[in-house]
C-alpha cells in the first residue's frame, strides 16, 4: 500500500468546547497529519438549533493547543468574511500554530448561514465568481502583511465542478480537497490533471485530500489511494471516536 497522509475533522455541532479540545489534543498526540473543522453557523446534521461553535475561532485554539499537525478548515466559505480580512485572519493563526496552518477555501453553499448571517446567496455561478476575484486579493494581502505568515500557508480549495471549480484549483492552489465514492474522486482527479495541463500547472504541486464522511469508507482506502487521493481525512462528530483515525494511522505506516 502506497503510504499516505491522515487527517482528522472534527465536527464542530452538537458538541461543547471541551470535548473539541480534548478531542484535537488527542488527535495531535497520535500523530496525524493534519487537524480540521468545517466553517458553517449551524449544524448540518441533526436539529439545525443544536450547540454549534464557529471555525476561525476554533482554529485558533486550536493552534495554541497542538504542537504537530498541521490545521485547516475544510473549507471556509469565500462570502462570509471580506478577503483581506481573511488573508489577515489566516497569517494570525499561522504565526500562533508556529507555521502550520492550511487556508481552506471555497465558494460557499449551505443557504441557512448566508439568510441567518444576511449575507447574499445569489446563484452558485455567482459565488463562483466572487470566489475566484478573492483568490488574487487574499494573496496580495497575504505578500503585504507584517509579518508575514510563519509557514507556507498552503491554498487549499474545497470544490469538484468540473468547468469552473477544478479550473480554479489548477489555476491557484496548493492543495484540493473532494468527497467520494472512489470512482467519482478518480474522475474529478483525472479532470483536475487535464485543468493543469491546459493552464500549465505541474499537477503533481497539487496536493490531493479526501474527505471521508464515515469509518465505512477506511475499507475503500487502497480504492481511494488509486483514486489519486494522497491525504484521507476522516470527519467525526461527538462522541470523537479515534480509533477509525488510529486504523488510518496503521494503515498508513504499513
Amino acid at each position: 500500500m502506497a503510504r499516505f497522509k491522515v487527517g482528522v475533522q472534527f465536527w464542530p455541532q452538537h458538541t461543547n468546547i471541551n470535548a473539541l479540545r480534548d478531542a484535537w489534543k488527542a488527535a495531535d498526540e497520535l500523530g496525524v497529519d493534519s487537524i480540521w473543522v468545517w466553517d458553517h453557523f449551524f449544524p448540518l446534521f441533526g436539529p439545525l438549533d443544536g450547540p454549534h461553535f464557529e471555525g476561525w475561532s476554533l482554529l485558533a485554539a486550536m493552534a495554541a493547543d497542538t504542537t504537530n499537525a498541521r490545521l485547516g478548515t475544510l473549507v471556509t466559505c469565500n462570502t462570509y468574511r471580506n478577503p483581506e480580512l481573511l488573508a489577515d485572519m489566516a497569517r494570525t493563526v499561522d504565526q500562533i500554530s508556529g507555521g502550520r496552518l492550511y487556508l481552506g477555501v471555497g465558494s460557499g453553499w449551505f443557504e441557512p448561514d448566508y439568510e441567518a448571517y444576511g449575507y447574499e446567496f445569489g446563484t452558485a455561478i455567482g459565488r463562483l465568481r466572487a470566489f475566484e476575484q478573492a483568490l488574487p486579493r487574499i494573496k496580495s494581502r497575504l505578500a503585504q502583511l507584517n509579518p508575514a505568515p510563519a509557514g507556507p500557508l498552503p491554498l487549499l480549495i474545497g470544490g469538484s465542478g468540473e468547468k469552473v471549480t477544478l479550473r480554479i484549483v489548477a489555476a491557484h492552489a496548493d492543495a484540493w480537497n473532494a468527497f467520494g465514492p472512489p470512482e467519482s474522486y478518480a474522475r474529478k482527479n483525472a479532470i483536475l490533471d487535464d485543468w493543469c495541463a491546459q493552464v500549465g500547472r505541474d499537477p503533481a504541486e497539487i496536493e490531493r485530500t479526501l474527505g471521508m464522511m464515515s469509518t465505512d469508507e477506511i475499507d475503500q482506502v487502497d480504492d481511494y489511494l488509486e483514486a489519486g487521493a494522497t491525504h484521507l481525512i476522516l470527519g467525526l462528530g461527538d462522541p470523537f471516536d479515534l480509533s477509525g483515525v488510529q486504523r488510518l494511522i496503521d494503515l498508513a505506516r504499513d
